[in-house]
């Protein structure tokens, strides 16, 4: 009998743990309206991703668009995803340890396009146009939050944010409570290049920071749906939850029975718009 009530009682601590916020989905669904260009609409030759010009592109098709935010030494809120610059620049350095002025030396893939200042993306999006921000861990993370959020002020479109870092969501729920926020996570136990401990790849994988952060939408690796803590939030819970990244039209038809929302690249849905 003791056994049976400790396993229960390990069984409710796990639930909770990863319990995120339903009470706010209503305030997603124009995020599950259309698809979202994964660093804006991007070919990585002639139209670099996270780019002026993808960003274009993206609001001219009809796309919702999610970016990444990282910090210059000299506070810039610049949108890159690497923490090196060496793929997208042939620079062998990391951003946060570059300023904005130097940053403006470095080409995109050879191309006339630069690493944007947040503010400039800001201006070629439609207030209607979906965002995601994506605040990246590398470096002053919640310092990159804190900002995003002030410039994000006087910013009136339609916006939320997110993480792959549990204490950036959770910066936001204590600090900003009224912006929508996400927890980004994966299967990092499999991943060779995350170099954190054991038990933080555990707890991030299995989603069992949510008690802090209380996100209001989970955004998992679509290809690592068999994640109990993910299933769990996804059917159990009825959660929202969003698909990064998908690929093609195949895994995005059977993504669905998971995710409201969907993260693409690499291919152009049928439709702009998710019939789901």
């Amino acid at each position: 009998m003791t056994i049976l009530v400790i396993l229960l009682a390990l069984i409710l601590l796990y639930l909770y743990l990863i319990y995120p916020n339903t009470k706010r989905k209503d305030r997603l669904k124009p995020y599950e309206e259309v698809y979202i260009a994964h660093r804006g609409l991007f070919n990585n030759e002639d139209v670099p991703e996270n780019s002026l010009t993808a960003f274009r592109k993206a609001v001219e098709n009809g796309y919702g668009i999610e970016l990444d935010v990282q910090l210059t030494t000299d506070n810039q809120l610049v949108i890159f995803h690497d923490e090196s610059l060496k793929r997208m620049t042939g620079i062998d350095k990391r951003l946060i340890e570059c300023d904005f002025d130097e940053l403006q030396q470095y080409s995109l893939l050879d191309t006339d396009e630069k690493i944007p200042l947040f503010s400039d993306v800001l201006k070629v999006l439609k207030k209607d146009t979906p965002l995601v921000v994506e605040i990246k861990p590398e470096g002053r993370c919640i310092e990159t939050a804190r900002r995003t959020v002030e410039l994000l002020k006087n910013y009136d479109g339609l916006y939320n944010m997110e993480s792959f870092n549990p204490m950036v969501i959770t910066y936001l729920r204590k600090n900003h409570p009224q912006i929508i926020r996400g927890q980004l996570a994966y299967d990092s136990l499999k991943d060779p290049q995350n170099k954190e401990n054991f038990f933080i790849k555990f707890i991030t994988t299995y989603l069992m920071m949510n008690f802090l952060s209380r996100p209001d939408y989970i955004a998992y690796d679509c290809t690592a749906t068999d994640n109990l803590s993910f299933r769990l939030c996804s059917k159990l819970f009825k959660g929202e939850c969003v698909a990064w990244t998908i690929k093609s039209q195949q895994e995005l038809e059977e993504k669905r029975k998971y995710y409201q929302c969907f993260i693409f690249d690499s291919f152009i849905p049928e439709e702009n718009s998710n019939h789901s």
